[in-house]
């Protein structure tokens, strides 16, 4: 700790926290989730507690005065068997909306994965500090956007002034749900996460929950959705579901229906924007599941193969192009009854000209530069004056 400070130390209560919906007291200080306990409690599933507990679009808010900032946090960070270290979480510090600094903390827990046989091992670590300082010294809104890829512990926070929670600003609270894509996959750091890019320009409250392999129309997420308040909602649909292989057209149809008809119990009137797939050549015509290639992972090179047969599609195997058929077709029946239910080609966000300039990196998941690109195209496109999600949308 640098002693030249006179560090005073705040509570670390929900108050201060934005886009979690739970807080978990633990043996050392909080942990933020993004599905509320009764969920984790009804499936405990390890990918699911995984995606939910990465703290992808949580951020603290706080209003102070304070030029430094110190938050003691014990984070537990991946290892893959085989393969290459991955880098440390990214913490970001807003004032006022703006980025005024970026930062890690080394240490923390290690959960080792072994790809191959499906396996986890934890070992615990100590908590490590990310600092913060030269801030201006005037009033002024802090954000600190925890990692999205790395389950955060909260242990302490302080700063050389006081702290108390940011004002409502009255902005409108977008809840969105997707895949690992929303999640971040391998966005730069928490504020370059699409959803996150796309806020920041409309000047909206993310609650993401977009959670990494686990977008596959659970009705618990579902129920989540329908009692979370916010004045705008999107849902982000099928590649889970294909590349889980978890469903035929049989199924995922009537899931389609029931996922948004329990939503609208909570949000009649809201407007619900429901998103297809962005392209993913290895599952435009193939149907999943999808599995990562093996052979390349001690390389540093982590891809993923589409392991479907495309003559399945016959007996109702789900592909890409299957799926966004069948959304818009949903869509366009139930919005013949509800005004503020909209529809998003994916591939309006990226496509095949984008993919030609930003291919994917692993055949799945966007890079830095793709999420940025596709956040962009969601505000200028959702957020627009005729958009879904424009000023003019019902509240």
């Amino acid at each position: 700790m640098h002693t030249q400070h006179h560090w005073i130390t705040t509570p670390l209560t929900a108050d201060l926290l934005r886009g979690a919906l739970d807080l978990e007291r633990t043996e050392h200080g909080v942990l933020p989730h993004r599905l509320p306990a009764w969920v984790r409690a009804q499936y405990p599933d390890g990918q699911l507690a995984m995606a939910e507990s990465q703290p992808s679009g949580v951020r603290l808010v706080f209003r102070t005065r304070a030029t430094a900032v110190e938050l003691d946090t014990r984070p537990t960070k991946r290892e893959y068997t085989g393969a290459p270290p991955r880098p440390d979480g990214v913490y970001e510090l807003l004032v006022d909306g703006r980025l005024a600094g970026r930062g890690s903390v080394k240490d923390g827990n290690t959960l080792t994965i072994d790809m191959a046989t499906g396996s986890a091992e934890l070992r615990t670590g100590p908590a490590g500090t990310v600092r913060f300082d030269s801030l201006p010294g005037e009033d002024k809104d802090v954000e600190i956007w925890l990692p999205h890829n790395e389950t955060t512990e909260l242990v302490a926070l302080r700063t050389d002034a006081p702290v108390e929670p940011a004002p409502d600003r009255g902005r409108r609270v977008w809840l969105h749900h997707g895949s690992s894509i929303s999640h971040g996959s391998d966005a730069a750091g928490p504020t370059g996460i699409w959803p996150a890019v796309a806020a920041s320009l409309a000047g909206v409250e993310l609650v993401n929950l977009g959670l990494a392999g686990s977008a596959l129309l659970d009705p618990f997420t579902a129920r989540t959705l329908r009692d979370t308040p916010a004045d705008l909602i999107s849902l982000k649909i099928g590649i889970n579901v294909v590349n889980a292989d978890a469903m035929r057209v049989r199924a995922f149809t009537p899931a389609v229906h029931g996922f948004l008809d329990t939503i609208r119990e909570g949000h009649p009137d809201t407007p619900l924007l429901v998103v297809s797939p962005i392209l993913c050549l290895i599952h435009e015509d193939t149907p999943g599941p999808s599995a990562p290639d093996l052979d390349h992972l001690g390389e540093g090179r982590l891809r993923f193969v589409a392991m479907g047969d495309p003559a399945e599609t016959a007996a109702g195997k789900l592909t890409l192009r299957v799926v966004r058929d069948e959304l818009a077709r949903v869509v366009a029946q139930r919005a013949k009854e509800d005004p503020h239910l909209y529809y998003l080609d994916g591939l309006r966000l990226y496509g095949e000209a984008d993919h030609e300039e930003l291919p994917l990196p692993d055949q799945l998941h966007p890079d830095a530069a793709t999420h940025r690109r596709i956040g962009e195209r969601f505000a200028e496109q959702v957020f627009a004056a005729d958009g879904a999600f424009g000023p003019a949308a019902h509240r």
